[in-house]
C-alpha cells in the first residue's frame, strides 16, 4: 500500500522521462486523471489514454520531449504538500512558478486546477505540485 499515490506518480512520470522512455504506465485514481489532464492541456505531456480494464484501472501516459535536443519537455516534478505536511494557499496567496513559466496544480473545492485558474475563479486549496 502506498502513503502518497500522488508522489508515486509524479515520481513514476520523472523517471519515465529522466530514462527516454515514450510511453508510461501509472495506477489509475480520480485525482491522477484529473492532474493528467491539466498537463496535457498545458502541453507537458503528448497524450494520454484511460484503460479501464482493473477495479482502478491504468493511464498510459506519452511524454513529450524536444525535437531538436530530444530533452523532456517536463524539467522538474516537485511535491509540495505532503500526507505528514499539508500546505494550504488562499486565493490571494498561490504560488507563482518560475516567475508564472511553469504551473503550480491546486486542489481546491471547484476541482483540481492550476494555480492561474484559481486565482480567476478566486479559490484557494491545497497546492499538490509545481510543474517546470
Amino acid at each position: 500500500m502506498l502513503t502518497d499515490p500522488i508522489s508515486d506518480y509524479l515520481t513514476r512520470l520523472r523517471n519515465a522521462s529522466k530514462a527516454g522512455h515514450r510511453v508510461v504506465n501509472i495506477p489509475g485514481s480520480n485525482l491522477k486523471r484529473q492532474i493528467t489532464k491539466i498537463l496535457f492541456d498545458q502541453g507537458y505531456i503528448l497524450s494520454y489514454k484511460f484503460e479501464e480494464n482493473e477495479v482502478q484501472g491504468n493511464i498510459k501516459i506519452a511524454l513529450k520531449y524536444d525535437k531538436f535536443t530530444k530533452e523532456p519537455i517536463i524539467k522538474k516534478l516537485q511535491r509540495v504538500s505532503k500526507p505528514g505536511l499539508r500546505k494550504y494557499s488562499n486565493s490571494s496567496d498561490l504560488p507563482r512558478v518560475l516567475n508564472g513559466l511553469g504551473i503550480a496544480i491546486i486542489s481546491t473545492s471547484h476541482g483540481v486546477m492550476t494555480s492561474k485558474q484559481a486565482q480567476q475563479e478566486n479559490v484557494g486549496g491545497e497546492v499538490l505540485c509545481y510543474v517546470y
